[in-house]
């Protein structure tokens, strides 16, 4: 995964532009004037709707007219777009930006957002977050490679944890930083680099980005309970879904690749690898996806399923090159394939470009609603791709987990943030 850390600068090009281009759609009035005629698609005035306490009504009307477009030094992939009449800390105060009446019910009627751990310039919250509902814990992984964090060549990236009780205890509260206690879990063998993970038959899987030309890539099954151990995968049924992608080469802790960079399924009964798809620049970072025969309930970081296992989204995040910089003309999207009846992929289609940073991990909640981690919090759109909001961080999101019920866990680099909605996680199989 690309090293990405901090609050980001104002701006972004794609936003910028595209509001440049449709500049004479509202010839003749002003952005205020058009807000107040807007409806809901229930046809009720937005005026008689009474928003929750920590949420804000973003809608895209707001933004498609700008004064001016910032040269792309100015407004890049590094930094985050504000929209006019808006501040960085007017859309931090309220969190949860309203771009679709839809989105509200996932909310729901008190959402709330908790920082809930700083850990300085170390990024301990990347990667590999993974609820396991026997204890009520969520595990994630500090970043692989990142200069500030001396991971990748030199030492292995460690994988914490958190209690989600803890955690809801301090829901109340904006910043709750000391108040949630981050474990370090020593597995043993310890999973080097971790960058990926899912349950799995009541275990989970990680999977480690290797280190040098020695310690290749590997998938490990782990023992969430002491003593923590881990064995290879050997799956009994239902398939692996993972990516292998070239963090490690571009953040200089693995060899240079001999692969491209694509999706793969690991068949449980034959131990058969078979690449089902291509054409990604960066297919997110290697994560790993166990299921059924069928596709059913697959759900993991870049690569997820939707509830009924009909559809798989894999994102690519081209565009972020980690040590290297960004490319602006790679691709930064969400794509959805159908899901065969063999488990292969077919018929790719665009879903979502992001149009902050790249989109990361991505999940699915229980209504197949899709949501991704992006350069500034977590974006969520419908199944039809229609955007419908965000939980609004200021930083990137480069994954979380929703646990159950309404409970989200973010990991923002060097933050880590709770967050409380009334939106269902998918069912774990």
């Amino acid at each position: 995964m690309p090293t990405k850390s901090g609050h980001r600068g104002v701006g972004h090009p794609f936003a910028w532009v595209m509001a440049s281009m449709v500049a004479s759609f509202a010839a003749g009035s002003t952005v205020s004037d058009q807000l107040l005629r807007h409806t809901t698609g229930n046809g009720l005035s937005w005026d008689s709707i009474e928003l929750p306490e920590q949420a804000q009504l973003l809608l895209p009307a707001a933004t498609v007219v700008l004064p001016s477009v910032p040269p792309p030094e100015m407004a890049n992939a590094s930094t985050i777009f504000v929209p006019p009449g808006s501040s960085l800390q007017t859309l931090l105060e309220k969190p949860f930006h309203v771009f679709h009446e839809d989105y509200l019910s996932i909310i729901g009627q008190g959402p709330t957002l908790s920082l809930i751990a700083d850990s300085g310039t170390d990024p301990r919250f990347h990667e590999a977050v993974v609820w396991y509902p026997n204890t009520d814990e969520v595990f994630f992984a500090q970043n692989a490679g990142a200069k500030a964090a001396g991971t990748g060549l030199n030492m292995s990236s460690v994988i914490q944890k958190i209690s989600l009780s803890e955690a809801m205890a301090v829901s109340h509260l904006r910043s709750a930083v000391g108040q949630v206690q981050v474990t370090v879990v020593d597995f043993d063998p310890p999973v080097v680099n971790p960058n990926g993970g899912t349950n799995y038959k009541g275990n989970i899987i990680f999977d480690g980005e290797g280190m040098g030309s020695d310690v290749p890539p590997a998938l490990y099954l782990a023992n969430p309970n002491p003593p923590y151990n881990t064995t290879p995968v050997n799956p009994a049924n239902g398939h692996i879904y993972f990516t292998d992608v070239t963090y490690g080469y571009l953040q200089d802790f693995r060899p240079k690749p001999v692969l491209p960079n694509q999706v793969y399924k690991l068949d449980s009964v034959t131990k058969a690898v078979t690449a089902v798809a291509d054409e990604l620049i960066n297919c997110n970072g290697e994560q790993i996806v166990p299921g059924t025969n069928c596709g059913h309930n697959l759900e993991w970081i870049g690569l997820t399923f939707s509830p009924d296992g009909k559809y798989a989204y894999v994102t690519d995040t081209g565009a972020a090159m980690a040590f290297y910089g960004y490319d602006q003309s790679k691709p930064s999207g969400i794509y959805r394939y159908t899901v065969a009846e063999d488990g292969t992929f077919e018929y790719k289609k665009l879903f979502a470009y992001s149009t902050s940073g790249v989109p990361d991990g991505v999940h699915c909640d229980s209504k197949g609603n899709v949501y991704a981690g992006c350069g500034d919090g977590v974006h969520v759109w419908n199944p039809s791709g229609v955007f419908l909001g965000k939980i609004f961080t200021g930083e990137t999101a480069a994954n979380f987990q929703i646990a159950g019920s309404g409970r989200v866990v973010i990991c923002g680099e060097t933050h880590l943030y709770y967050a409380q909605i009334a939106a269902e996680a998918a069912p774990i199989t």
